[in-house]
């Protein structure tokens, strides 16, 4: 029986994980589809300002955020100002600026060899030699994923540090999530996260006049995607994965964003797809796996460490132990 579960578990993962994978790379090709002829700001506020009152009156509908403390608010805030506000208006800036979406989404891809670096002295959390080796496959696949795409946009050399801003907010908000001990559930998270967001997009946006969004059906049938594919899939698997899997697995799973979008981009808006793209998916491939094998082999072994120790009879009935590095249900 508990065989059976632990399939289903995997199984789970492994779906929640190829999700995570296509939603995450729909924010960059759909923001580059929509904003041609609009304003990034107001597909931004129109993606957000509605989805966060619905998503309010869920929340308080289902008393997922009951008993819900001051300090959890404030933190959840903190966090979603940075790895939701932060990320999406600096995304769409750059898309908007010109810069190609594949070279948006490279530059997003440093953001696990970041994590990697500051996971040991921000989080005290050890970087095995197997899941840094996969690290640095991945980061080369992405380089040759990307290769063709560098020039392709029209963006001013300055606008490249609009990409860069959104991954510092990005790996910012993804320690202070990993550190602190507010455990909120995802509904919660998310609503925290949404609402912040569109609280602060309808100050700017009412500031720089662009509420006021065109009537054209293409327009809310791209804010209608962008809330439920970038926005309600992508960042709630985003958070829950980071809970179920760990940092290191889920920054591992991002180097797959690219050659995603890399694919749905020679699609759906004719960018180049060849062969050096090909070899550089399977690097990504060979680096994703390294880096959850290794986890899962880090995993194994620490659990297998409860044996009895020597010189001890008969062993004695098993207590629960404090296991800090599982993730916590939401």
């Amino acid at each position: 029986m508990s065989k059976q579960i632990g399939i289903l578990s995997a199984t789970l993962t492994v779906g929640a994980a190829a999700a995570f994978v296509l939603t995450w790379s729909s924010g960059f090709l759909i923001p580059a589809v929509a904003t041609t002829d609009v304003d990034p700001l107001t597909l931004l506020v129109w993606r957000f300002a509605p989805l966060a009152l619905l998503l309010i009156g869920v929340t308080a509908v289902s008393g997922a955020g009951k008993g819900m403390m001051r300090r959890e608010l404030g933190v959840q805030a903190v966090i979603g100002s940075l790895a939701q506000f932060g990320y999406c208006a600096a995304v769409y800036a750059a898309v908007g600026a010109g810069i190609a979406s594949g070279t948006v989404a490279l530059i997003d891809a440093v953001q696990p060899l970041l994590i990697a670096v500051l996971v040991g002295p921000v989080l005290g959390l050890q970087v095995r030699g197997g899941q840094v080796a996969g690290l640095g496959i991945g980061a080369a696949g992405v380089l040759l994923v990307v290769q063709s795409q560098f020039g392709d946009g029209s963006a001013p050399l300055a606008a490249y540090l609009l990409p860069a801003a959104a991954l510092v907010c990005l790996v910012i908000g993804t320690l202070v999530q990993r550190r602190t001990a507010v455990r909120t559930g995802v509904l919660l998270t998310l609503t925290i996260h949404v609402s912040v967001t569109a609280v602060l997009l309808l100050v700017i946006g009412a500031l720089s006049g662009a509420l006021i969004p065109p009537a054209r059906p293409s327009f809310w049938l791209a804010v209608v995607l962008t809330a439920v594919f970038p926005t309600l899939a992508a960042y709630g698997l985003y958070w829950w994965l980071l809970r179920r899997v760990g940092i290191t697995a889920l920054q591992a799973l991002l180097f797959l964003v690219a050659p995603a979008t890399a694919i749905s981009g020679a699609l759906l808006l004719g960018e180049p797809l060849t062969p050096v793209t090909l070899g550089g998916f399977v690097l990504c491939g060979a680096g994703v796996t390294a880096v959850l094998v290794s986890e899962a082999r880090n995993r194994g072994a620490e659990g297998a460490d409860v044996s009895v120790p020597p010189g001890q009879g008969r062993p004695r009935t098993a207590r629960p132990s404090k296991v800090t590095t599982s993730p916590s249900r939401s």
